[in-house]
C-alpha cells in the first residue's frame, strides 16, 4: 500500500487501546467501539460544531493550546509569506534548514509535516500494515493506536503504572515477546493525558531493552515545557543510527494548532521509508512562519514561564481543596474528580468552560489544559460551583 496518505491527528477519530490491569491486545473493532465512546462524551467538540461568537466565548482549555497566540515575530513572517500564495514552487522560507540547523543535524534527517500529527500516522501507515502491531501505553495519545487500526494493523498495550508513568519494563518485554510483530514501539513523552515524563534513563532502559532494528516513535510535543533535569530529548539516539523518529509540533509553545506544522528528526534511510506517505499539504505561510517561531526563543521561553506559573497556582487550589493532582511536565495536568468524569465535562460546557474529554480507563480523572489566566479563574469559578453539589445532581442535569 505504498503511498497511501495518513490522516490528520485530528481529523480521524479514533480510539484508545486500553488496557485494564494487564497486557491486553485489541482488535481493531474494540479499538473503534472505544474510540466512539470518547468521541460521543461530552465535551468533545468537533472544531466547526459552534457558531463563532458562541466559540470565541468559551473558556478553551480542553485542546493543550497555546492561549496567547503567535508572537509579532511569526505574524510579521507569515504575513511577508502570503505573496507567495499564488505560486506553487514557492520560496518556503528554509523551514528544513532553520529545523535541521536547530538539532545540529543534516537536512536529511528532517521530515516535514502537517502538525505532528501527521507523522505519527506517517510511521503507523509505513510500519504497521498487514497486522503488524504498535505498542505503547495506555491511556497515551490514542490517535496513534486508531490509526495503527485503520491501515489493519494491531495495537498492543501496557497499563499505566499506579503513579501513572509510562511502564518502560513492561514495554520492553512486550516487545521482545511479540518481537516478529512488532511494527514499531509508542512513547509520548513528556504523556498525553497523563503529564508524566519518561526519564532520559527510562529511554536508555528501552532502547538497550529491545531489538536494535525495531522502529521507534518519539512524539516530544510538549517537550518544550518540561523542566525536570532527567528528562532529556531522544535526538541522540538518532544520531547513534537507531531506527528512531522523534517528532516535534509548532501546535503548542509556538501557538500555530490551526496553521498545521510539525517534524520529525530520524535518519535518511527511515526518512526515505516515511517520505511516500506524506501528504506534502503544508503552506508557505505556515512554513515561514516556522522558522521566525525557531529564532524566537525568549517569546517561547515567555510563555512557559507563564504557564508553569499558572499551572502552579492553580493545581496548588485543586489541591488545598482536597482534590489530587497528577505531576505534570506538560501545559496541562489531570485532577482525581472522585466521580466519574463525563457528567463533570457536561456541566463544564454549560458554564462556558471547555475541558478535556474523558480518557479510558481514567474515568475519574479530568484533563485541564493550561489556559490564560482569566481563563483559569473562570475554571476554579466554575469546578468549585460544580464539585459543591451531589453527584447525583451533577448527573441528571445533562450528562449521559
Amino acid at each position: 500500500m505504498a503511498g497511501t496518505k495518513g490522516v490528520s491527528r485530528r481529523g480521524f477519530v479514533g480510539g484508545a487501546a486500553t488496557a485494564l490491569g494487564a497486557l491486553a491486545l485489541k482488535s481493531p473493532a474494540q479499538l473503534w467501539a472505544e474510540s466512539r465512546r470518547v468521541a460521543e462524551a461530552p465535551g468533545f467538540l468537533p472544531p466547526p460544531a459552534l457558531p463563532l461568537d458562541e466559540y470565541d466565548s468559551y473558556a478553551k482549555i480542553s485542546f493543550n493550546e497555546n492561549p496567547y497566540g503567535p508572537p509579532e515575530s511569526v505574524l510579521k513572517a507569515m504575513n511577508t509569506a502570503f505573496k507567495y500564495a499564488n505560486r506553487y514552487n514557492y520560496p518556503d522560507g528554509g523551514i528544513v534548514d532553520a529545523i535541521a540547523k536547530y538539532h545540529n543535524v543534516k537536512r536529511e534527517y528532517v521530515l516535514l509535516g502537517a502538525g505532528s500529527g501527521e507523522l505519527l500516522d506517517v510511521m503507523g501507515s509505513a510500519y504497521s500494515q498487514n497486522g503488524k502491531k504498535v505498542i505503547g501505553a495506555s491511556p497515551s495519545y490514542e490517535f496513534v493506536y486508531s490509526h495503527v487500526s485503520s491501515v489493519r494493523g494491531d495495537s498492543l498495550t501496557v497499563p499505566l503504572l499506579p503513579d501513572y508513568r509510562q511502564d518502560i519494563p513492561g514495554i520492553v518485554r512486550a516487545t521482545n515477546m511479540h518481537y516478529r510483530d512488532v511494527g514499531f514501539v509508542y512513547l509520548c513523552n513528556p504523556n498525553n493525558p497523563t503529564g508524566r515524563i519518561v526519564t532520559k534513563a527510562e529511554i536508555k532502559q528501552l532502547m538497550d531493552g529491545i531489538p536494535q532494528d525495531v522502529p521507534v516513535l518519539i512524539d516530544e510535543a510538549y517537550y518544550h515545557f518540561v523542566d525536570n533535569s532527567e528528562y532529556g530529548t531522544s535526538v541522540p539516539y538518532v544520531l547513534e543510527g537507531r531506527p528512531v523518529l522523534v517528532t516535534r509540533t509548532f501546535s503548542k509553545i509556538a501557538a500555530l494548532a490551526g496553521m498545521r506544522l510539525g517534524y520529525g528528526i530520524a535518519n535518511p534511510e527511515m526518512i526515505k521509508q516515511l517520505e511516500p506517505y506524506i501528504s506534502d499539504s503544508i503552506s508557505a505561510v505556515v512554513k515561514w512562519g516556522g522558522v521566525a517561531a525557531l529564532d524566537d526563543g525568549d517569546s517561547q521561553a515567555k510563555v512557559k514561564k507563564i504557564t508553569l506559573d499558572l499551572r502552579k497556582k492553580t493545581t496548588t487550589e485543586l489541591e488545598s481543596l482536597g482534590y489530587s493532582v497528577i505531576p505534570s511536565e506538560t501545559n496541562f495536568f489531570m485532577v482525581g474528580l472522585k466521580r466519574p468524569v463525563k457528567p463533570v465535562v457536561d456541566e463544564f460546557k454549560k458554564r462556558g468552560v471547555l475541558v478535556g474529554r474523558p480518557f479510558p480507563p481514567m474515568m475519574e480523572h479530568l484533563r485541564v489544559s493550561v489556559g490564560s489566566a482569566d481563563e483559569m479563574s473562570r475554571f476554579i469559578v466554575a469546578f468549585k460551583d460544580i464539585m459543591s453539589k451531589p453527584v447525583a445532581a451533577a448527573a441528571s442535569s445533562g450528562g449521559n
